[in-house]
């Protein structure tokens, strides 16, 4: 049994990270500490000066433990990395995790290379970046391509032979095929330095050449071609409008600002590269009732950039961060050289910050609806679910169903939601190991049984090791099983549970005459369900999701079962054999109606294993 009040004696006097846990072991709060000692105490002392989400998230916690660390630094890092990973239900968060593109040319090689990159890394190479649309940046790579002909291959250019050919690219005029000798290493680095230019803002030349040949194409009336280049011609004007707004200085900086309305935050952020603004991107935050201003940019700016592969020399913020020393330290480090926040109070940089604020006004307004409607059907429908059943709280849903005909290969699904939304990565698929025939109850009480042994096995280690290894998603239980029938599919489940020494509520999906769900069985009682309501769609959702993953992993095995019972049986027909035919065929039917002049226009099938085959079907 955790004792709290004797725990914080034992609290030491060092700097380090606290977990906070409810009593379902799950971690709800994650904060850093530079004395560990004073700062977990605060929480459990008078609570007249805590907000009321500090209130709650204490009400909730049964035991905390901590981690020591050297530093001030470390413990911010290790925070980050825990929230990220954790995300915990009362720390300020991100609801996007976006990763950014960037354009990277590789001017340390002899022949450079222009390609899309997810990381900037200290490697020599210059970077343009990050940008807001992926698809913009491969538009813009592949105009490059086609205008300086630069290469878009990874052969080291020193161990090319002379009996090697010129490749795909070079035929079709989208490489001046230098590892041919096709063009010298003086000329080639000229289109470098021009897709440099290009790529630094100077697009004049780039858009005279395509305005010219699209021209040139229309006139011809090879309107494709034209439309080819009126599509690339679009791609650079999108890449050019975001960059009209400049700044004299020409450094690369962030811009950072929030709006905070009704219990709702937004943070909009400007990227800044060589005095241009090249993007701009906003995000939700949650969970910042009763946080000051100050807290929430300290929380965007620690989430935002402990996953964002560039840091700017400069952020400029609206709202000053919290242990600005530390946060400046700890981003320093990461790009290798002196990063500094400001918050501008006049001259351009001041009006930059007022922008990004417009902007994330704007964001606000426009999205609040649609958030509106999405938390009605998420967050909303369990609540529904929840006071429907009497349940205090939802969180994490599970949903089964079995799939099977006529008793062969009998599968099962097991579908997951988190406070109403689809965690696809806790999805899992299971094959019957020791049903034989269309038994669903027998089934059902395997399929739980092995779920929850599992997730008490994961259990186990995880306490053993406590935070050194990430551990998969079956030592989560659920808040409420939903079993896809009414009373004995809810039996079969207490039984397991009873077994098991789990308490755990059960509900079953219960279904009218034409298989629609009607209601949900709870505690020996039907409970109705509006048809109306976001708590029956929710439930509908999950019901169908849970069919269609069974059904879907039932088609794939007896695919395979049917491509193993067929082909696998003729003589001469091996994995490699059988792999020529399904490529080049596609279908199992197309296989057996084919000729012998066409099977043996498949590569590796001779004559005599031709005959073999349609003999088979034949």
């Amino acid at each position: 049994m955790f004792d709290i009040e004797e725990e914080l004696k034992k609290l030491p006097d060092k700097p380090g990270v606290y977990l906070m846990h409810n009593d379902k072991d799950e971690i709800i709060y994650v904060g850093k500490a530079v004395v560990l000692k004073n700062r977990v105490r605060q929480y459990f002392q008078s609570s007249r000066n805590q907000t009321a989400k500090i209130r709650r998230m204490v009400s909730q916690i049964a035991y905390f433990e901590y981690i020591i660390t050297d530093s001030e630094r470390e413990a911010l890092v290790l925070e980050c990395n825990l929230i990220k990973e954790h995300r915990p239900k009362y720390n300020t968060m991100l609801k996007d995790d976006k990763s950014y593109p960037y354009i990277k040319v590789t001017v340390q090689e002899d022949y450079p290379r222009v390609l899309l990159a997810r990381q900037h890394k200290r490697d020599k190479a210059r970077y343009f970046g990050p940008y807001t649309s992926a698809t913009a940046v491969k538009d813009v790579i592949e105009l490059i391509h086609k205008i300086f002909l630069v290469r878009n291959c990874n052969k080291n250019m020193d161990k090319v032979k002379e009996s090697d050919r010129t490749c795909l690219y070079y035929h079709i005029g989208q490489c001046s095929g230098p590892c041919k000798s096709r063009i010298s290493k003086e000329e080639y680095q000229n289109s470098i330095k021009q897709v440099l230019t290009f790529l630094s803002g100077d697009y004049k030349m780039v858009t005279a050449v395509l305005e010219e040949k699209m021209k040139d194409a229309a006139l011809a009336l090879e309107f494709e071609e034209a439309a080819k280049y009126r599509d690339l011609l679009n791609s650079v004007k999108q890449l050019e409008q975001k960059q009209k707004v400049n700044v004299s200085d020409g450094d690369d900086r962030d811009v950072v600002a929030l709006c905070c309305q009704n219990g709702e935050t937004f943070a909009a952020i400007f990227f800044v590269r060589e005095g241009k603004v090249v993007g701009r991107e906003h995000f939700h935050l949650k969970n910042t009732e009763g946080e000051s201003h100050e807290q929430i940019m300290t929380a965007f700016v620690k989430q935002f950039y402990a996953g964002t592969p560039y840091i700017p020399k400069e952020i400029l913020v609206e709202y000053a961060v919290e242990e600005q020393e530390v946060l400046e330290g700890w981003l320093g480090e990461k790009r290798g050289r002196k990063v500094h926040f400001y918050v501008p109070k006049k001259g351009e940089k001041h009006k930059l910050i007022e922008l990004a604020r417009r902007n994330a006004q704007v964001v606000m307004l426009s999205d609040m609806d649609e958030l509106k409607r999405e938390e009605a059907r998420t967050v909303g429908a369990v609540k529904e679910i929840a006071e429907l059943l009497g349940l205090k709280e939802l969180h994490r849903l599970e949903a089964f169903d079995i799939s099977h005909i006529s008793g062969v290969q009998t599968v099962a699904s097991m579908v997951v939601t988190e406070d109403g939304r689809a965690k696809r990565s806790d999805y899992r698929r299971f094959r019957l190991r020791t049903i034989q025939g269309p038994d669903d109850y027998k089934s059902m009480e395997e399929v739980l049984t092995r779920r929850f042994l599992h997730g008490m096995e994961e259990r186990d280690v995880l306490k053993e090791e406590q935070m050194e290894q990430k551990y998969g998603s079956f030592s989560k239980f659920p808040d409420l099983l939903l079993m896809d029938g009414g009373r004995g599919q809810v039996n079969i489940a207490l039984k397991v549970l009873e077994k098991l020494h789990l308490s755990i509520p059960v509900c079953g999906m219960v279904k009218d005459d034409h298989h629609r769900t009607r209601g949900l069985y709870f505690e020996n009682v039907e409970v109705d369900l509006s048809r109306q309501s976001e708590a029956f769609h929710l439930i509908t959702r999950m019901q169908d999701e849970a069919h269609r993953f069974a059904i879907e992993y039932h088609r794939s095995l007896r695919s395979k079962e049917q491509i193993h019972s067929v082909l696998d049986d003729i003589k001469g027909i091996g994995p490699a054999r059988k792999k020529a035919l399904l490529l080049h065929f596609k279908e199992l039917e197309r296989i057996k109606e084919a000729s012998l002049k066409e099977l043996m226009e498949v590569e590796g099938i001779t004559e005599q294993i031709a005959q073999e085959i349609f003999t088979y079907f034949h």
